[in-house]
């Protein structure tokens, strides 16, 4: 049943909230949704529970502007947000932030007279969830469009679709064959309950089990020409990539910061116990201690770039983001490792909350781009002379 707190601060949606309230309540839901983790790992089951408590709580909406009915709150708060829900359980976090992601780049170009009214309106009044595929689509894309009258067919599998199993709409891509411009991708939307939407029974996974990233099956889904929102070449880098790496790599690498963060908290009080610790101890926890501090240096100044969305999304800032993101996921993955060396043979148990903080923390390394292609992508971007100078 909601509580008293959550149905005053649900009639007070117009209102917005202090940075101050906003991390008392992620505090709050995710001291609740710690207690339930475990057993959504333990089932491989998607965190619905907590999902719909943050529909109560309005967090969906949470972005949107408060004319438009959301709660008006900053990237940046978000992004504390996440950072804080992603020490209790990293799976509701990870997969809120794809969902918010969205919101962020809706909101970007609303604010710059791009659209994106309708959407934000709608998220507000309805709480729905967005759903992307972009990570996994980056430039090449997956699945084929063909013409038909009115607009075309869609025909693709998309993988790694966090919180597909509750999603209202997705945002994804496809190619298609344009007889005068050659292979092209488009961008656009697609709702669940169309015909030929399927979500697949396939996320079984070594970490963040409760995120409900399925495989979206799409059979002969009518895409209407007007929902088509961008058109691009395949497999070149566009300048939309430079906008969405920017809003969504700051929340995403939030979770992982927080689960970091959980993991140290957990080795360092184990450690504290052992009134004679062994003489690798102290070097131990001093490594622990640097690669957290880089991890959330780097991540602030991730959230730093993105400035609350305030940011001309430039080939440079795209670059940016992906060198500050691959410094992050190393650095959190390196927090957790010592964490293990610290804590021994019991962090190998499954009863241990350690463990199931470095199963989710691998999952990191996928995000775009992972770090080698990041690396050779940054690469060529400055053998190109395309650095900032």
């Amino acid at each position: 049943m909601q509580s008293n707190d959550s149905t005053i601060r649900a009639k007070q949606a117009a209102a917005v909230m202090s940075p101050a309230d906003f991390r008392k309540i992620a505090h709050e839901l995710g001291r609740e949704f710690a207690g339930r983790a475990e057993g959504y790992d333990r089932d491989d089951r998607f965190v619905a529970e907590n999902y719909e408590r943050l529909k109560a709580e309005r967090i969906f909406s949470a972005l949107c502007p408060q004319e438009l009915g959301g709660g008006g709150v900053s990237h940046s708060d978000l992004c504390e947000f996440l950072r804080i829900l992603g020490s209790y359980c990293p799976s509701t976090a990870l997969a809120l932030s794809m969902h918010q992601h969205l919101i962020s780049a809706t909101l970007w170009k609303y604010r710059h007279g791009q659209g994106g009214e309708a959407v934000l309106k709608k998220v507000a009044a309805g709480q729905l969830v967005l759903v992307s595929t972009g990570a996994r689509d980056w430039l090449e894309s997956n699945g084929t469009l063909e013409p038909v009258e009115g607009g075309f067919l869609l025909n693709a599998r998309k993988a790694f679709a966090s919180q597909s199993v509750v999603g209202d709409v997705m945002v994804t891509s496809a190619r298609y064959d344009d007889p005068e411009q050659g292979a092209q991708v488009f961008h656009f939307s697609v709702p669940f309950a169309a015909e030929g939407v399927t979500v697949l029974d396939d996320w079984y996974t070594m970490g963040m089990r409760g995120t409900g990233s399925c495989t979206i099956q799409l059979q002969n889904v009518f895409v209407p020409e007007d929902a088509i929102v961008l058109r691009r070449p395949q497999g070149a880098y566009h300048q939309v990539w430079n906008l969405v790496l920017t809003v969504a790599m700051p929340l995403i690498m939030a979770v992982y910061v927080g689960a970091a963060e959980q993991a140290a908290e957990l080795a360092i009080a184990q450690a504290r116990k052992n009134e004679d610790p062994a003489p690798h101890v102290p070097y131990l926890l001093g490594e622990l201690h640097n690669s957290l501090t880089t991890a959330r240096v780097v991540w602030r100044n991730m959230v730093a770039l993105a400035n609350d969305l305030e940011v001309k999304p430039t080939d440079q800032l795209g670059q940016d983001i992906l060198t500050h993101k691959t410094i992050v996921a190393d650095a959190c993955r390196q927090t957790v490792d010592r964490a293990i060396d610290l804590v021994g043979g019991q962090s190998f148990l499954r009863k241990s909350k350690l463990e199931r903080f470095y199963r989710d923390l691998q999952a990191s390394r996928f995000h775009p781009l992972p770090a080698p292609e990041q690396k050779v992508f940054s690469g060529n971007y400055l053998l190109a002379g395309l650095g900032a100078k």
